[in-house]
């Protein structure tokens, strides 16, 4: 096939998006979009690790894009109020939200209404693997005495989570399960006030994700004694693998952008297209950083690949441990 017959293949081809999305009344004959503000839903308080990572995309991604993109906090009910929010949103590419790992788990909690279909995959913008934090001056420098000891001693060992039923307390639990091991979970409005308590020796440990412990690491009063993903976290290479360990326990948090169930496939190419540069500007990278949080580019069916199956490891999970949802 020559040049020619390609461009003519490729204009038919955008000409047949195109017709399809004008007779849906989504964009207009120009194809102009965005051509008007896009509202990114952040299900979450300002504050938190999911609204620093939309703030820091939708200042870098406002070079690449016609129009701004807008940053809108709607909390409530662990997250299933603002996703709520973009599934029931027009799929006309002028709101979409960022999505997060609680997508795959609030449906089989009962707090929420759709499921992992009702959202279209545009980019994963981050992944943090659960960790396993104990404090340096603990008689545990590795896992297996830490695991050792807590099945040896059950309920001895306190290990604070986010949150009955977040997504750090089913990594507590899943290890448990998993490996006999029995502890003592300590509920906490999130992971700073569980970190602190562990700082304080009020815990013996924590489950939640390195850059959350990562500033008293440096400081060396806290170690990590394991990651639970199929690599080594990249900002602590040192740090083994639950799996290198003989325990194959995976759980991680992600945060990426999603769109609600027919959303045309011309705006997400656009959407995707826009993401892949603003992930690399400087400014991007450089809070990312500052933040302990690791960066990732995963598009389309590998995102919802990823999306998929943790819908199906959660409904497994909720359907036999101990956790309190409904």
């Amino acid at each position: 096939m020559n040049i020619t017959q390609l461009l003519s293949r490729r204009r038919a081809l955008h000409a047949i998006l195109a017709g399809t999305a004008l007779a849906a009344g989504l964009v207009s004959p120009t194809l102009a979009y965005p051509e008007r503000p896009i509202e990114v839903v952040v299900p979450y308080a300002a504050g938190g690790g999911t609204d620093a990572v939309a703030r820091a995309y939708a200042d870098a991604v406002r070079k690449h894009l016609p129009q701004p993109v807008v940053v809108v906090n709607k909390t409530g009910a662990g997250g299933a109020i603002g996703l709520t929010e973009v599934m029931n949103a027009r799929p006309d590419g002028t709101k979409i939200g960022m999505g997060t790992v609680e997508i795959t788990m609030l449906p089989h909690m009962g707090v929420a209404k759709f499921g992992v279909d009702d959202f279209v995959p545009i980019v994963m913008l981050n992944q943090e693997p659960a960790a396993i934090t104990v404090r340096t001056d603990s008689p545990w420098t590795t896992v297996e005495a830490f695991l050792a000891h807590a099945k040896a001693k059950p309920a001895e060992v306190r290990v604070g989570n986010s949150g009955t039923g977040a997504i750090w307390h089913i990594a507590a639990l899943s290890l448990g399960e998993k490996t006999g091991a029995q502890f003592l979970h300590v509920p906490y409005a999130g992971a700073n006030p569980a970190v602190a308590d562990l700082l304080g020796g009020h815990i013996e440990a924590v489950t939640v994700s390195p850059p959350e412990v990562a500033q008293h690491v440096a400081s060396g009063k806290l170690r990590l004694l394991a990651v639970m993903s199929a690599q080594r976290a990249p900002k602590f290479p040192q740090v083994p693998t639950l799996k290198e360990r003989g325990v194959d326990v995976q759980i991680s948090t992600w945060r990426g952008l999603v769109a609600p169930k027919g959303t045309p496939e011309i705006m997400l190419s656009v959407l995707r297209e826009a993401s892949r540069k603003a992930v690399q500007e400087p400014a991007f990278r450089s809070t990312m950083d500052r933040l302990d949080l690791n960066a990732v580019t995963i598009e389309g069916d590998a995102f919802r690949d990823i999306m998929r199956r943790d819908n199906e490891f959660f409904k497994g999970v909720f359907a036999k441990l101990p956790v309190a949802t409904k």
